[in-house]
């Protein structure tokens, strides 16, 4: 008896001892991208973004750039992030429930939302609760207005339209434009509104203009028959990358083969699953990003990610990238601590976004008003060979 007594308290003894070495196998502290084990010392950042649906290509490519920039800045040793994203399969409402599960979580600065709905709908419970929100992509105007804790890194969809106009004209791209846009679509429609204007300016001669929704996404053969009946020799497209692909696989359908030329939000088009790439040979499109220059920051960021997730990286990997730094720098400049609550940082970021300027892959020596609207070029780039190519 006195025998089994001794093995039971010996037993209990080295639980005992083992439990307080932290032995259980779970990190005692500590978070998923290696920020160390002081939770007081890291800033909780956190996005939401399409990871499944029709648009994951734009949200899964926002939250991986995000995190090579978390992992890069968290192993320079000093500012530290932790970094969550949530799933909002590009609906505003779904949108809603993943910000509040930041909130629960901890958030203090929030990466938004990565398409423009959500965008839309999140950036005004941010504004309400004061937490500082710079999205990737969000561009619809509707996003920054009336907002001033809300900053863009995206050019806004007016800015878009205008330059779309502008480069067409310039570069004499096409003397007959067709536009098919998504009506009830904030970011399409914004886009369009600009375009149509600048264009009506420039004397750009626009023949046919048509619409679709999200209920008739499918068949665009009445759309792009009236293109073709009017001589249209360029579509204008500010719709998202899985619209388009269909619309150029029903143009070769048809036997049309006109100029095609898009936003940003076709960017994403080359890595949509059973997509046909020499479908998009010519294409033109608008975007911040090239993944192809040769300076440093893009060559280094192009191959991690390729190493990480076997494909080029797109515009939206580049833009939340740049957002994750553009924070960092913005923290260090308000004099930020990761103690502060989300409240106290988002009024000194506030003060401070206007006041900084920031070098990243989407631009070099970007800016930003008061308004929220950032300062920065858009780049034409035409699609050859299954690459992007700067037309500049």
């Amino acid at each position: 008896m006195k025998r089994m007594l001794c093995i039971l308290l010996s037993c209990a003894l080295t639980l005992f001892l083992f439990a307080g070495c932290g032995g259980s196998g779970q990190p005692a502290s500590g978070d998923q991208n290696g920020a160390g084990d002081d939770k007081a010392a890291v800033f909780k950042i956190g996005g939401t973004g399409p990871l499944t649906g029709g648009a994951a290509i734009y949200g899964n490519a926002a939250m991986r750039g995000a995190q090579i920039a978390v992992d890069e800045i968290n192993a320079q040793g000093g500012i530290q992030f932790e970094l969550r994203y949530e799933d909002d399969e590009h609906d505003a409402e779904k949108a809603v429930n993943a910000y509040n599960k930041l909130k629960d979580w901890g958030m203090q600065v929030f990466l938004g939302s990565v398409t423009s709905t959500p965008g839309v709908a999140t950036s005004t419970e941010a504004f309400n609760d004061r937490i500082f929100y710079l999205p990737p992509s969000a561009s619809a105007p509707a996003v920054i207005e009336g907002k001033d804790n809300v900053f863009q890194m995206c050019f806004t969809d007016p800015n878009q339209g205008s330059a779309s106009a502008q480069y067409i004209f310039d570069k004499k791209l096409g003397s007959k434009i067709a536009i098919i846009y998504k009506n009830d679509d904030v970011y399409s429609k914004g886009i369009y509104n600009t375009f149509i204007s600048k264009a009506k300016e420039l004397n750009l001669e626009v023949v046919s203009t048509t619409t679709f929704t999200e209920d008739s996404q499918t068949d665009f053969s009445v759309q792009l028959a009236d293109a073709k009946k009017n001589g249209a020799d360029l579509i204008f497209l500010p719709i998202y990358y899985t619209p388009a692909s269909l619309i150029l696989q029903q143009a070769k359908n048809m036997g049309y083969a006109p100029k095609f030329f898009g936003v940003d939000g076709m960017d994403g088009i080359l890595t949509l699953e059973n997509f046909d790439v020499s479908l998009a040979e010519g294409v033109m499109l608008l975007t911040p990003f090239n993944a192809a220059a040769t300076d440093d920051l893009t060559v280094n960021f192009v191959k991690k990610y390729q190493e990480l997730y076997n494909e080029i990286p797109n515009q939206f990997a580049a833009d939340g990238y740049d957002c994750v730094y553009a924070i960092k720098k913005a923290l260090e400049a308000a004099g930020c601590t990761p103690d502060m609550s989300a409240q106290d940082i988002c009024e000194k970021l506030v003060q401070v976004f206007p006041t900084i300027t920031f070098n990243g892959l989407t631009g070099e020596n970007m800016t930003w008003s008061a308004s929220g609207e950032v300062t920065k070029s858009p780049k034409g780039m035409v699609i050859q060979n299954g690459a992007y190519v700067g037309m500049d």
